[in-house]
């Protein structure tokens, strides 16, 4: 077995090729990404990382026509699909795939052709003493996709995932909202705070933390009274991720902006460009609405912390942020707009999504109608 540092075009990190042969005799190639950037000396460090993947492989004895190990597969299907899926969703599937998968299969030392639908059914069984039907779903669905690039490598012919009898999926109906009185509340207590602004939003727009924390003033137009929900912030495998999109096409949008919104938002600017002349030298400006006193973007974590904070001490129902644009939806039920209309400002992707989540709002909603009518025509029973 042979190999090369390789640069390929438009990619901004090194790619090893490595030359084989297979049982055949015909000559393979395969490729590995690594994680190592164009640029400077690491031209080096690529093909030091080159000895270390052709020790790993032909210290293992892998055939990688035939006999490659699952867990080293699987890594390697996980790093191939990286470069097709969001950041975000890269770092979800890699938390699965190296905290929960390999630890369990590599001690036993498989190779991906002798899985079989006994050792996904371990697996399986395994997993439902610690976590949930729906988390080990999660998992079965990223082991499928990993056995179905295997089957197209021609390294398997049978996805040892669709010979199982999958945990049936739970329902989840644990989603919290807040009242009006708990929202008052809130708003109340969160006054002053570094995340009154992010509350305020999450409460008024329905928005998604991501989308809060994307917001930047080029996207503000305070002579038209509206902002563009055009760029997110979420948190990446290293570090802050930022794109100019948002969940879907219907989450990239125009808002309206009333008085309360736009006064809050003046008063902001004005004290970030009051920061700024106290720290000509040291304050950070990108462009965002939600900062710290020096310029830095507030962190994903930090806000949902900082909000769980805040409703411990002040003894108020424990929530998620993200249970935020739940309220929100409730709350606009409550005012008597309907899903189209709720549709709409919470920006789904379409109705259905809204009358899935919500439905249970909706039927709330109906039984304060029918106790006020039964007030109302008491009499006539």
């Amino acid at each position: 077995m042979t190999g090369i540092v390789y640069q390929k075009k438009d990619r901004p990190n090194y790619y090893i090729v490595l030359d084989y042969t297979d049982e055949s005799g015909k000559r393979k190639r395969k490729w590995v990404k690594t994680d190592i950037p164009i640029a400077g000396n690491n031209k080096r460090k690529a093909n030091e990382r080159l000895k270390e993947v052709l020790a790993e492989y032909e210290g293992q004895n892998i055939d990688l026509s035939k006999d490659v190990l699952f867990t080293v597969f699987v890594k390697e299907w996980l790093e191939n699909l990286r470069p097709s899926i969001e950041e975000s969703t890269y770092g979800s599937y890699r938390q699965v795939v190296h905290n929960q998968i390999i630890p369990f299969y590599e001690p036993k030392k498989l190779k991906i052709k002798d899985i079989t639908p006994m050792h996904i059914q371990q697996y399986v069984n395994f997993k439902l003493e610690s976590a949930s039907a729906n988390t080990v779903r999660k998992h079965l669905w990223n082991l499928s996709k990993c056995f179905d690039s295997a089957i197209k490598q021609n390294l398997i012919v049978f996805n040892p995932v669709k010979g199982i009898d999958k945990p049936k999926k739970i329902k989840y109906n644990g989603a919290k909202f807040y009242n009006e009185k708990q929202i008052d509340e809130l708003l109340s207590v969160v006054k002053g705070d570094i995340i009154e602004g992010i509350i305020l939003f999450a409460v008024f727009y329905g928005m998604r933390r991501s989308e809060i924390l994307g917001l930047k003033w080029s996207a503000i137009n305070f002579k038209n009274k509206t902002f563009n929900i055009n760029h997110t912030v979420v948190k990446g495998e290293k570090g802050l991720h930022k794109k100019d999109s948002t969940k879907n096409d219907s989450s990239n949008s125009s808002m309206p902006m009333p008085d309360v919104i736009i006064s809050m938002l003046k008063k902001l600017r004005a004290k970030q460009a009051q920061n700024k002349l106290l720290q000509p030298n040291d304050y950070i400006d990108e462009g965002y609405v939600f900062v710290r006193d020096d310029g830095q973007l507030l962190l994903p974590n930090y806000v949902t912390k900082r909000f769980g904070q805040i409703l411990a001490k002040n003894n108020l129902e424990v929530i998620r942020l993200h249970d935020l644009r739940h309220s929100s939806a409730s709350y606009l039920l409550y005012l008597g707009f309907n899903f189209k209309e709720i549709s709409m400002w919470l920006r789904h992707g379409d109705i259905g999504t809204t009358m899935n989540i919500y439905a249970h709002l909706d039927m709330s909603a109906k039984r304060n109608i029918a106790d006020t009518l039964n007030e109302k025509f008491q009499k006539f029973g």
